[in-house]
């Protein structure tokens, strides 16, 4: 589903090839003054050489921290520079989905509805959190963020959800019903893993941009279920603002 950029062999050549001019600066002065004996340009180009050396050193910091990663995600293809603070971010995310119902089994005749739902919702507050706030990074010039990940998660797949159950098993809490008696249980058991199955490559990309090491593997069913068969997610869009599709925050 994702795939590294073909970048990091250009990376190697740039590295390469900036060390090597390094080296040949530093021997291009050394046989200058060997030649002058000059105490003054020594010290010149001493200091330019070691402004040289922290500049590469740099460079070769900032090129091992940058990893190109793209996605394929229903159907559309995003690239992501995914620099130290986007990786931080896309691995906060990946288990914060990967900890909850969002990618974790719900058998049936077990777990808690409610408690389902609300984990969602604490799921959609933490995704939204970081897109209302005023420390969040500008989109970069080139790619796509992270965040834009996290918006398409949030309109297509949990607001709809959510609008649609949370008030749905709100009412029928307030009659004083049995959410196991509740006839709407097994229709949203069955949306639950549809759900689960739209949001597991979201989740996975996640874990792609953070640098996880197959991190499909920390979303592995235990033993007592098994895996969904559906892994091809598929989208529905919304008209609704995402302010409209967002459940109260009641219940």
């Amino acid at each position: 589903m994702a795939k590294q950029g073909g970048n990091g062999t250009a990376w190697l050549a740039l590295r390469a090839a900036l060390f090597g001019i390094m080296g040949g600066v530093i021997g291009i002065a050394g046989y200058s003054i060997s030649r002058t004996g000059g105490q003054r340009l020594s010290v010149v180009v001493g200091a330019l050489l070691g402004v040289g050396i922290a500049l590469g050193l740099d460079l070769y910091r900032r090129s091992a921290q940058l990893t190109q990663v793209k996605l394929v995600v229903l159907g559309n293809e995003m690239s992501f520079a995914a620099k130290t603070d986007m990786r931080q971010a896309a691995q906060r995310m990946f288990f914060q989905a990967a900890t909850r119902v969002a990618t974790r089994p719900l058998a049936d005749g077990s777990g808690n509805l409610r408690e389902a739902l609300t984990s969602l919702k604490a799921l959609f507050d933490l995704y939204r959190e970081p897109l209302e706030a005023d420390t969040t990074p500008p989109p970069p010039a080139k790619g796509d963020s992270v965040y834009e990940l996290a918006l398409e998660i949030l309109n297509f797949e949990l607001a709809p959800f959510l609008s649609k159950w949370h008030p749905q098993l709100k009412e029928y809490e307030n009659r004083g019903g049995d959410e196991s008696a509740w006839p709407q249980n097994a229709a949203f058991r069955t949306e639950l893993r549809e759900l689960q199955d739209r949001l597991r490559p979201y989740v996975i990309g996640l874990g792609e941009i953070a640098g996880i090491r197959e991190p499909e593997r920390h979303l592995r069913p235990s033993g007592r279920f098994s895996p969904s068969e559906s892994m091809v997610p598929r989208q529905q869009a919304s008209n609704v603002e995402p302010e409209q599709q967002t459940p109260g925050a009641g219940g």
